[in-house]
């Protein structure tokens, strides 16, 4: 029942308030080990994290961000961002030359799609 609400949330694109946002953060980390990009470099972007979860068959792709609060990498605010399913290479091949950079490109233009995304 409760996948069945998601996916149907997933294809209404009505992720608008913050407490939905964290509950379907919380079911795509619970549902899949994703693979994670750390940036000690950069001055916004601590980490990124990528989530394939799979629904009723068909596959979705998540990127969750965790941008740092006060340049401590281990002190920071994590969005989720539904992404393509390539933005995961594209980030991987580019992150370590600059992840802000790189975030920018490849998943900050998905910003609109689940509506969890900050204002920047």
């Amino acid at each position: 029942m409760k996948i069945a609400f998601l996916f149907l949330l997933f294809q209404l694109s009505i992720f608008t308030n913050a407490q939905t946002c964290d509950e379907l953060m919380e079911f795509v980390k619970n549902e899949n080990y994703g693979t994670t990009y750390r940036s000690y470099d950069s001055d916004a972007v601590s980490k990124v994290t990528f989530y394939d979860v799979s629904i009723d068959y068909q596959s979705y792709y998540f990127a969750i961000v965790c941008f740092k609060r006060n340049n401590y990498s281990y002190n920071c605010s994590e969005y989720i961002y539904q992404v393509a399913s390539n933005t995961k290479s594209y980030y991987s091949m580019n992150y370590r030359e600059s992840a802000g950079k790189a975030f920018w490109k490849y998943i900050q233009p998905y910003n609109e799609t689940l509506g969890c995304a900050p204002e920047m």
